[in-house]
């Protein structure tokens, strides 16, 4: 008996050590359904670092850039060492903007012609409402945070001195500007000069008896024949339309939008210029992918170097700090609050999934303080991560990088009722809505104006008399204010995307049924019961489909495509159109 229980017990012992190592198996992720030996928190923790890689790489490069400024600008480096510490991130900033013009081109020509030329302004023209609507709400919330908190007093004032900027702008000029942009002359010119109206001195002519001088009272007499004496007039400015150095964005996208539209209208034999800008855009994302590997070097140099760079941070923070916590606070109660409210109440997904997979391109808008250097990160997170369709990103992000300007109306609203506050100049409701208007109004025109900020606040001190030179006050705190502002103008155009998406998905999806399985658009029609409400189409209408193309059947004669589709509705094996 006790010979045959052992048996028995060893088989019990087996069991149990069968349920222990099960046990264990389970606890460490052992058997089929895991690897040996490491845990499932492990397996899961690894599987999201190599997803976000592209994140923890960039966050690293502003942790490291911040950790080495601030250590090493007790050493008061001499301005050779600041330029070295500079150069990597310099580096990465030319890397960058070198492929934004190629990007640019690329992604609206191919993303345009996959779109009707109807599609096209629909989109268009949701995608300028939602700019223009946000904008103007950023200025309102800023208004409404400087009266709350009014970090402006004449301490301020006192301890900041006087500023020094006497420039004049003129928000007309601005709008005429922004036309002259738009339809550039020179579409080659366009790629590096961009047109803007200064204002120079009046040339008077001054005659005697021998002979006609031209003078200019800036250079003296420029004639072969000078005269003795020479009266100098009231100098008088005129108007002259100069180029000045800097990519004409708005010029470009204009005719990529027009030539991508008229392109998609040709059928097949544009199928091959389509293709060759397609992979343009393809051959262009990968080369940003390799890019942002450099992320750590680059932005952490750029970072680092301007933290050292600038003068008196600590007395420049404490008399600011108030003016800082306003516009960081404003841009983080748009983000975190009202930008996922308009996401929910349109698109009715989780928010703030979306605003974390755009961590990547928000860290880059960050560092680089550029939307559009920030682009072809914000492509890639677009198109990985949020998952939001590249006929539509392709089409916003180029036109927003360059007019939208959220967190710069916010900020504009706010230095310029911030200066009032400095100089107590008080500022009733008419006032205040001037601000509103005038902010959001020269957002839209001085869209292609480098330092857009500077000029936005000139424009606005001028319409409500206060003093233009004290925007120099604002100088020094500027690097960091506008990257602060510079996320949120990225975030808005993401988010006008998703929006833009949503409202527009009866439209994609009609597009998207025009092409069937093995062929391309350019050579594929179908014909469904969707819009069919014309009779001179000559398809009857039924319950719409929302999977159609519309067409009279004198175009089918016309184009004579290759592939038709008919779609028939079946209903109880009976046809019902």
């Amino acid at each position: 008996m006790a010979e045959g229980g052992s048996p028995g017990d060893a088989g019990g012992g087996g069991g149990g050590s069968a349920n222990s190592s099960s046990d264990t198996a389970a606890m460490t992720g052992e058997g089929s359904g895991g690897r040996r030996g490491i845990p499932v928190n492990t397996r899961r923790i690894r599987a999201w670092m190599v997803e976000n890689a592209l994140f923890i790489v960039t966050l690293s490069g502003v942790f490291f850039g911040v950790i080495f400024g601030f250590g090493l600008r007790p050493l008061e480096l001499p301005p050779d060492t600041i330029m070295l510490i500079s150069y990597p991130g310099e580096l990465f900033m030319r890397i960058l903007k070198l492929m934004i013009l190629p990007l640019i081109i690329a992604s609206l020509i191919a993303g345009s012609a996959s779109l009707n030329a109807r599609m096209n302004g629909k989109i268009a023209l949701r995608t300028m409402v939602y700019f223009l609507a946000t904008s103007l709400f950023n200025s309102v919330l800023g208004i409404i945070l400087v009266l709350i908190i009014h970090p402006g007093d004449l301490g301020t004032r006192e301890a900041l001195g006087h500023g020094t900027e006497d420039r004049e702008v003129n928000i007309l000029d601005g709008f005429l500007d922004l036309g002259r942009n738009i339809f550039p002359d020179n579409l080659f010119q366009a790629a590096f000069q961009q047109a803007h109206t200064v204002y120079v001195p009046k040339k008077v002519i001054i005659s005697n008896a021998t002979s006609e001088d031209e003078v200019d009272v800036n250079k003296g007499i420029r004639s072969a024949h000078h005269i003795e004496t020479v009266i100098q007039p009231d100098i008088e400015l005129v108007r002259s339309i100069q180029y000045r150095e800097g990519t004409n964005t708005l010029g470009i996208i204009f005719f990529c939008l027009v030539f991508g539209t008229i392109l998609g209208t040709m059928g097949k034999k544009a199928r091959v210029v389509i293709d060759f800008f397609t992979t343009i855009d393809e051959v262009i994302m990968r080369m940003v992918t390799g890019v942002m590997w450099l992320t750590p070097i680059g932005i952490s140099s750029v970072i680092c170097g301007k933290i050292i760079s600038v003068d008196n941070l600590s007395l420049v923070m404490s008399q600011l700090g108030w003016f800082i916590f306003t516009v960081v606070l404003g841009v983080f109660i748009y983000q975190l609050v009202f930008m996922q409210l308009i996401y929910f109440v349109f698109v009715r997904k989780n928010p703030f999934k979306f605003y974390c997979g755009l961590a990547p391109a928000t860290i880059t808008a960050f560092a680089t303080a550029s939307t559009a250097a920030a682009l072809p990160v914000t492509f890639r997170c677009m198109d990985e991560k949020v998952k939001v369709d590249p006929r539509i990103s392709r089409f916003i992000l180029p036109i927003g990088a360059t007019v939208n300007m959220d967190g710069t109306a916010l900020f504009v609203s706010v230095a310029s009722i911030f200066i009032a506050q400095i100089n107590d100049i008080p500022l009733g409701f008419g006032e205040l809505a001037t601000v509103c208007l005038t902010s959001t109004a020269a957002s839209i025109a001085s869209a292609s104006v480098p330092s857009a900020a500077l000029v936005l606040m000139l424009i606005v001190l001028t319409a409500i008399d206060a003093p233009v030179r004290d925007v120099s006050l604002l100088f020094a705190i500027d690097w960091f204010v506008d990257r602060v502002r510079t996320t949120n103008n990225m975030l808005g155009d993401c988010y006008a995307a998703a929006v833009v998406e949503q409202l527009s998905r009866r439209e994609l999806a009609v597009s998207s049924s025009a092409a069937s399985p093995g062929s391309s658009p350019s050579n594929t029609t179908h014909f469904g019961a969707a819009d069919c409400d014309d009779p001179e189409r000559g398809l009857v209408k039924p319950e719409a489909n929302g999977h159609v193309i519309p067409m009279r059947f004198q175009e089918m004669t016309e184009r004579e495509p290759e592939v038709v589709v008919l779609e028939i509705a079946v209903s109880n094996g009976r046809v019902k159109h």
